[in-house]
């Protein structure tokens, strides 16, 4: 299945799909500068955009730590990121009643990992009529994101994509199981691969989340190889003063390096005249 965000067409058999952006709306200076250089980078790599960053993290492990600008001051942002830069965005929200003022501003909505079976949530999400994606809960199988499908399309919606971010593992670890992705392919939607939320150790520093994002890169090539539709990424200019998931969003400087690298590898299983180049 395929079908359009915004003006992009994606499937699990079309070129690769790009959502990134930092993980929290931090100032709206900074999404605006996050939005115009990723902006620059995607079109260089001729890679489709979808710009996200999140106006609550109310996950957060620690009541101390920063969420973000607030639900209407976040959209006002999202807005002028789609305004200026004609990008289309995503951003995840948090309760039922959010989902309609959300659908407002951005073209996709996203379901949070630990939200995606909250039948309230999804039925939400589908009743906007927007393309929905949908983290699959570190504790949820990948057969069983069957029965998030049918929530969704319970309020007449069928844009649905899954989004592989991991499953956990023992104590504050993460482990992706390549398996899942062609799993929850046959489950007839287009799936994503989040490299950066995939190797978060939820909650290991007591009052944050850690992380490792060297793995990051190698993890998104891996799902490329497999055959996906697109690729989450949590992009920083400066990740180690982040406010939220400093351990894991991928350096802003390096990023163009790690997409051309996506790109290739996505060419080369999608289209049989591509040649694989690391140059």
């Amino acid at each position: 299945m395929s079908f359009e965000i915004g003006e992009y067409e994606v499937g699990n058999d079309s070129e690769f799909f790009l959502i990134a952006g930092p993980c929290v709306i931090e100032s709206e200076d900074h999404v605006l500068t996050m939005a115009a250089e990723l902006k620059e980078i995607a079109q260089r790599q001729n890679v489709d955009l979808v710009f996200k960053s999140s106006f609550d993290k109310a996950n957060r492990s620690s009541i101390e730590s920063y969420r973000g600008p607030g639900l209407e001051r976040g959209l006002e942002i999202l807005q002028r990121v789609k305004d200026e830069y004609n990008l289309p965005v995503i951003t995840d929200f948090h309760t039922p009643d959010q989902a309609e003022r959300v659908a407002e501003v951005v073209d996709m909505l996203q379901v949070p990992a630990f939200l995606s079976r909250q039948t309230d949530m999804l039925v939400a999400a589908g009743e906007t009529g927007l393309p929905v994606h949908v983290k699959k809960g570190q504790f949820v199988s990948p057969e069983g994101m069957e029965n998030v499908i049918s929530k969704v399309e319970s309020a007449g919606n069928e844009r649905v994509l899954l989004c592989e971010r991991g499953a956990l593992f023992g104590y504050n670890n993460l482990v992706v199981d390549m398996r899942n992705l062609d799993i929850m392919k046959k489950l007839g939607k287009p799936v994503v691969f989040d490299a950066t939320h995939s190797v978060q150790r939820p909650g290991s520093k007591g009052d944050e989340s850690g992380g490792d994002r060297r793995f990051a890169p190698t993890l998104a090539r891996s799902a490329l190889a497999a055959g996906v539709a697109g690729i989450f990424a949590e992009v920083h200019n400066n990740p180690q003063a982040a406010k939220c998931d400093a351990a894991t969003q991928l350096p802003l400087e390096e990023f163009e390096s790690h997409l051309e690298r996506w790109t290739n590898i996505d060419s080369l299983l999608k289209h049989e005249d591509a040649e694989l180049s690391y140059e």
